[in-house]
């Protein structure tokens, strides 16, 4: 049983704020399920499937509350490890979805591993950083690295370049935050200017067509920019006050591909105008800052990590996903936190948030 005290010292703002989300995202879901045809409006049960994942994500999300985080501590390498492990595994037994060979099946259900390994890392990288108070010099900085190379290299081959971002950034993120020497900062504003054209002959043959088409989405209108310019043309139609629920021409005439998953939020900014998405931006700006109070707040450097990682986690989905629906950055298959569709990415969102309402509501039962 939870212990009195730390119901009391429970962040239910952050768990409000939560659910408000999740919440938002199951209504939209509904109206990104449906589809008109000549005899009527039809539905798809993405959204019930949704439900059902967030039903089991506030499940896991209260064991990762109960459980004290220090002792993920000493639990770190063995959390990683089996992350790896099951993402090593969808080379072997994966399934193929879209081209892109991501998940494993367990007959009843579906999961993806890739999304799992981002826990791994956020709690492998708190607990080795944890025991180094100063700036990072290059032996440690290497270690850290190696943390995420792996997954990473791996996710990249499968392939999933949004799962690899948000890896590097989490980790980069956490790295910011503890400092890094300023011998090794000079030398990386030189090597990597150099080394980032490199890049560009590791992106498979899709992915640079989606680099070229954010330049141009015109150059292809019915092909690769056909995404962007249906996103764009349906956030834009939805004016100062939207179009009213399930009233979106661009998503209920089947103009808008993806609408339940990368494109979630340009089917809620049709449907609800600049206003309802300015209002989904404050309430996720009140999200990221109660993970970034509980950061501050935390009585010591693990926990401290642990929230710094999961707010990078949340903030870099955020800023890239809202991005690339609106044409200002390139389209990678990165979903809006709680308002895209996808069972695995729902159940990490509420360990994540699990994780930093247990570093919160634990900050007053110890000194630091």
């Amino acid at each position: 049983m939870i212990d009195r005290q730390l119901v009391l010292h429970i962040n239910w703002y952050l768990l409000g704020l939560t659910v408000l989300l999740f919440a938002a995202g199951v209504l939209n879901l509904y109206s990104a399920s449906a589809f008109r045809l000549s005899e009527g409006t039809t539905l798809n049960n993405f959204y019930s499937r949704q439900l059902v994942w967030g039903c089991a994500g506030l499940l896991a999300m209260l064991l990762f509350m109960i459980i004290d985080y220090r002792h993920f501590r000493f639990l770190s390498w063995y959390i990683y490890i089996v992350s790896l492990v099951l993402l090593a595994c969808v080379f072997f037994w994966g399934v193929s979805i879209y081209g892109a060979q991501r998940w494993l099946s367990l007959g009843f259900v579906s999961f993806q591993p890739s999304e799992l390994v981002k826990v791994g890392v956020i709690i492998l990288t708190a607990h080795v950083l944890s025991n180094n108070e100063h700036p990072l010099k290059l032996k440690d900085l290497i270690k850290v690295l190696i943390i995420a190379i792996i997954p990473v290299v791996i996710v990249a081959r499968q392939p999933d370049l949004g799962s690899a971002l948000v890896i590097l950034f989490i980790l980069g993120g956490i790295i910011v935050y503890q400092g890094i020497d300023r011998k090794i900062v000079k030398i990386l504003l030189v090597l990597l200017p150099m080394l980032a054209p490199l890049f560009w002959f590791l992106l498979q043959d899709y992915q640079k067509t989606r680099l070229l088409s954010f330049i141009n989405p015109a150059q292809d209108p019915l092909g690769s920019g056909y995404h962007v310019i249906q996103s764009q043309i349906a956030v834009g139609s939805g004016g100062f006050w939207g179009k009213g629920f399930m009233e979106g021409t661009q998503s209920q005439l089947r103009f808008l591909p993806e609408k339940h998953t990368d494109f979630a939020f340009s089917v809620f900014g049709e449907e609800w105008g600049f206003l309802g998405a300015l209002v989904l931006l404050i309430i996720f700006c009140a999200f990221l800052y109660q993970v970034l109070s509980a950061s501050q707040e935390a009585k010591d450097r693990f926990g401290s990590l642990l929230c710094v990682g999961v707010f990078f986690y949340f903030f870099l989905q955020i800023m890239v996903n809202m991005g690339m629906v609106l044409g200002l950055l390139p389209v990678v298959g990165i979903p809006l936190p709680f308002i895209s569709y996808g069972g695995t990415s729902a159940m990490v969102n509420f360990i994540m948030v699990g994780l930093v309402i247990n570093v919160s509501m634990r900050r007053y039962l110890f000194k630091s």
